[in-house]
């Protein structure tokens, strides 16, 4: 269970690779984002062999699951499945068929295969497909193309241009994974974040931790800080990956998959349509689980998004549309 108390200020404690008292602390580049571990042990010796462990595991992760890197298992399965069944590990295959249960309960709001058109984009280079390719390959965007066998743990594309990205699921899986190097360790207060996701296990020694969720627009500002204990929080924005095109708007990396295109923002304060969202964080027991549904929720909008984390038991929802309006599941709002 999750605690939520009154809203406070936000001081960040973290810093690179510093111990201090019985708080430990670490942070390194990992997976395209800066990885930060905070805990509570008594040995300072162990302590640095209980970071090291967790740093480790969020790089093993990178290599088996970037995108962009050559030789990890994602790439060489975008490379082949589409020529027919080719084996996957036991944990690749559990993170397609978690991604498979939400783009079922989402009716394909979340669908891995958006990569199919989204890894024609390159954010740094102000990048994109063309409207022309878009929709050439937009019939490949569909994650009922994705034929996983969790019996023989195969996988094959059903239509031979499709490929798959997990960079709506593969943070929280992480971070999850940290929680539990953390517990077998005998660590009962930390928390770990990567990006837009963090875990929380236990309190922070009698204290809430403070998790702030940034501006939309102002990197320098908390649109809110949420007091929680023992759950994970991940948040998904259109100010996270992006770039401004030559018409002004936003091009940024959520994508909704029905268009091969990036969601639907509200790059020039249009206030017609209230449904569009600039900002989601979801709350809940797992990252596993709350990052595919902040990228659910993003997709769908604020009606039929904050609906679907209504529907579920365990999760609440904290939302910003294009006009920085906040909205709260039913949880929250006190």
């Amino acid at each position: 269970m999750y605690l939520v108390r009154p809203l406070v200020l936000l001081v960040s404690l973290f810093s690179s690779a510093l111990s201090y008292g019985d708080w430990h602390y670490h942070k390194e580049s990992i997976m395209g984002t800066e990885v930060h571990l905070q805990f509570w042990h008594e040995d300072g010796s162990r302590a640095q062999a209980i970071s090291a462990s967790v740093m480790g595991e969020f790089r093993r992760i990178d290599a088996a699951l970037s995108p962009y890197k050559e030789d990890s298992e994602l790439s060489r399965v975008n490379r082949t499945a589409g020529l027919g069944p080719v084996p996957v590990t036991a944990e690749l295959a559990s993170i397609i068929q978690k991604s498979l249960w939400y783009s079922d309960k989402t009716a394909g709001a979340f669908d891995i295969t958006y990569a199919t058109v989204g890894s024609l984009y390159d954010f740094r280079k102000g990048e994109r497909a063309n409207q022309a390719t878009t929709e050439q390959l937009l019939p490949a965007v569909n994650y009922q193309h994705l034929q996983l066998d969790t019996k023989q743990n195969t996988l094959a594309f059903a239509d031979p241009r499709t490929k798959i990205d997990l960079g709506g699921i593969a943070k929280g899986y992480a971070v999850d994974r940290a929680v539990a190097i953390l517990q077998q360790s005998g660590v009962t207060h930390a928390s770990v974040s990567a990006g837009g996701d963090a875990r929380l296990l236990g309190d922070k020694r009698g204290k809430p931790w403070l998790i702030g969720i940034r501006h939309p627009r102002d990197k320098s500002k908390n649109a809110a800080v949420i007091p929680l204990e023992n759950t994970a929080i991940s948040t998904s924005g259109d100010y996270e990956r992006f770039f401004i095109d030559d018409d002004d708007h936003r091009v940024h990396h959520i994508f909704n998959p029905s268009t091969g295109k990036p969601a639907a923002t509200d790059p020039d304060g249009d206030t017609s349509d209230n449904q569009k969202l600039i900002s989601v964080s979801v709350i809940g027991p797992r990252g596993f689980d709350t990052d595919p549904l902040s990228t659910s929720v993003f997709v769908l909008g604020k009606q039929k998004g904050l609906a679907l984390v209504e529907g579920l038991d365990g999760f609440e929802a904290i939302v910003i549309d294009a006009n920085h309006r906040m909205f709260f599941t039913s949880g929250l709002q006190q």
